[in-house]
Order: structure tokens, then C-alpha cells, then sequence
């Protein structure tokens, strides 16, 4: 039986494998962000949980299920709760104004207003008579049933991403509890698969655990800077609670698509509601300008003093991951171009000419 030729064979085999690959991509993208998060922070928290394991006499699957319990109730549940109080409060304002302009018109929607809000109100709308108040109530009714059955189907498709979400949060859980349980196993896999050298592959890693670790350390950080920065805020306009306000700012701060300003500004929108613009209106400048410069600033110079990138690779790599990828990119951004920048190395040490 005759054998096609070597290099018929290689090209039929790098054709086979593309293919293979392509199949893996397409079953794997659904899953990839939440696999990706899962590496990040089972290679971040690996550290973490030798000790922890070590703490409780070699068993591996407790000290996983442990850190995974702290990072629902540090994270996933605060985001989740607050979501959900929005969305009510939201609601229950909607149906408020509308009960309210139609039991006693616009006249009686100012009268139960803040003071200083109703006060606005009226100075912007002037003097109205029965006439124009009666039409006015009735383009508000209006506005709000279009607005209420708007909310009806934005909270089915809040719903529907609510359970999105909640499913990549799960997937990235399991994965994480097997990343971290099965670390070793992972790592001599990725020996084996790698069609690098050995010394190439751990060298990547390395790199990969050092990015990893600096991105982490540096949102830790920089969140509970700008939660220090907000509580300043917080006691300049004598906001009520400040030290939960900025407990909130904290957790906030370390969901990037929500970010610490976020929390300023419901802070200020409850202080507007409360009859006092002036400080609402300081708060939220604070919030958007100072505690949003703050993660702007202070994150890059973080993560450029843990690792031999220049600040300013560091600040256009998170920026255009955030761009490109949304709040994940702000991982992905510094974490491709350190790769990069590590094969460049590599490649130039063990293949350049000089």
C-alpha cells in the first residue's frame, strides 16, 4: 500500500487540526468569558488557597469551596441585591407620580415632592391654570403608561440577561472550584499540549501569573482607594451612613461595567430627592471627576510597579480592552500585550541572531 508523501501528510494533518480547532472555538465561545475569568482568578487566588489548604490539613475541595463562598458574598450577592432594588424602587416611583397625578393633578405631585424639588418644579412651570395643569396631568399619565409598559418589557429582557448572567456566573464558579482543585493536573496538561519548549511554557506562565496577580491587586486597591475617596465626599455633604455608602463604593468599585462613581451618584440623586441640590450636585462632580480619576490614574501606576511594562502600555491596554471587550477587556487588554511582549522576549533570546 503506498503512503502519501510527508509532506501531503503534514498539510492534511495542519488542515485536520484547524478544523478541530475552529470545532473547539465555536462549542467553547458561549463559556469563553466565564472560563477565562475562572484561569484569571484561580490563578490569582492560587497562592490564597495553598495556605488555606494547608490550614485545613490537605483538603483541597474545602479550601476551594471556601473561597468561592467569600467571592459570592463579597461580590455576587452585593451587585445582585443592589440590581434588584433599583429595579423596584424604579417601579414603585413610576406608579407613585401616576397614582398621585391622577388622584390630585399636578398641584398635588409638587405638594408631595421635597420642598426644594416642588419648589423647582413650580418656578420652571410658572404660573399654570386649571386648564393647562388638567393637560399637563394628562400628557404625564400619558408618558407614564408608555413609560410603564416600556418598564414591562425591559424587565422581561432584564430578566432574560439576569439569567444570562447568572448562568456565566455559575459556569465560571464551577470552573474556578475545578482550576483550583486540580491545579497540578492543569499545569502538566498545559506541558504536554504546549508546542513550546518547557522552559518557554513556564516561562509564560509566569508571566501570565505575574499579570494576573499585579490586575487583581491593583483593582483591590484602587477600589478601596476611591472607596476612601467617596467617604470623604460622603462627610463633606454630611450624606447619612457614609461608612456604609463607601463599604458599598468598595464592592462597587470592583465590578468595572458598574465602577465606585456609580454609587456617588444614586448617593446624590437620593440627596436631590432629600431637598438639597447643592450638595447633590457636589457629590456627583466628586463622584464622576475625583473618584473616576482616581481609578484612572492609580490603577495603570499599580500595575506598571509590578510588572516591566511602561505606564503608558499599561493605561492604552486597559483602556482599549475596555473598548474592544467591555469591563472583561480591562483584564484581557494587559494581560494579551504582557503575553506578547513575552514571546517577543523569548523569541528574541532564544532565536535572534545576536
Amino acid at each position: 500500500m503506498a503512503h502519501p508523501p510527508p509532506g501531503s501528510s503534514r498539510r492534511a494533518l495542519f488542515v485536520v487540526l484547524f478544523g478541530s480547532l475552529l470545532a473547539v472555538a465555536v462549542v467553547l465561545r458561549p463559556l469563553a468569558i466565564s472560563l477565562f475569568l475562572a484561569g484569571v482568578l484561580g490563578t490569582a487566588l492560587w497562592p490564597l488557597e495553598q495556605r488555606l489548604t494547608r490550614i485545613l490539613w490537605g483538603r483541597k475541595n474545602l479550601a476551594a469551596g471556601i473561597l468561592i463562598l467569600l467571592l459570592l458574598a463579597l461580590i455576587v450577592a452585593p451587585v445582585t441585591a443592589l440590581a434588584i432594588f433599583i429595579v423596584r424602587q424604579g417601579i414603585e416611583a413610576v406608579n407613585f407620580i401616576s397614582d398621585t397625578v391622577a388622584e390630585s393633578g399636578i398641584e398635588g405631585l409638587l405638594d408631595r415632592l421635597p420642598r426644594s424639588v416642588g419648589n423647582a418644579l413650580r418656578a420652571l412651570l410658572g404660573p399654570v391654570d386649571a386648564g393647562t395643569a388638567r393637560d399637563l396631568a394628562k400628557r404625564l399619565q400619558e408618558g407614564l403608561s408608555g413609560i410603564t409598559a416600556q418598564a414591562a418589557t425591559g424587565v422581561a429582557a432584564l430578566l432574560t440577561a439576569t439569567g444570562r448572567i447568572a448562568f456565566q456566573w455559575a459556569m465560571m464558579l464551577i470552573a474556578l472550584f475545578f482550576f483550583l482543585t486540580n491545579k497540578e493536573a492543569i499545569l502538566r496538561w498545559i506541558d504536554e499540549a504546549s508546542p513550546l519548549g518547557e522552559e518557554q511554557t513556564h516561562e509564560l506562565i509566569r508571566e501570565f501569573r505575574g499579570m494576573t496577580a499585579a490586575i487583581l491587586r491593583s483593582t483591590i486597591l484602587t477600589a478601596l482607594l476611591q472607596s476612601v475617596v467617596a467617604v470623604i465626599g460622603y462627610y463633606i455633604v454630611s450624606l447619612p451612613a457614609p461608612v456604609f455608602f463607601g463599604a458599598l463604593t468598595f464592592v462597587f468599585a470592583l465590578v468595572p461595567a458598574i465602577g465606585a462613581a456609580s454609587v456617588c451618584v444614586l448617593a446624590a440623586l437620593l440627596l436631590l430627592l432629600s431637598g438639597h441640590p447643592v450638595s447633590a450636585l457636589f457629590l456627583a462632580l466628586w463622584g464622576v471627576v475625583v473618584v473616576g480619576l482616581v481609578d484612572n490614574l492609580v490603577k495603570p501606576w499599580l500595575i506598571k510597579g509590578e510588572v516591566e511594562m511602561h505606564g503608558a502600555v499599561v493605561f492604552f491596554a486597559l483602556l482599549g480592552g475596555l473598548a474592544s471587550l467591555g469591563a472583561v477587556g480591562l483584564l484581557v487588554g494587559p494581560l494579551a500585550v504582557a503575553l506578547f511582549l513575552a514571546l517577543l522576549r523569548i523569541y528574541r533570546r532564544d532565536y535572534g541572531d545576536g
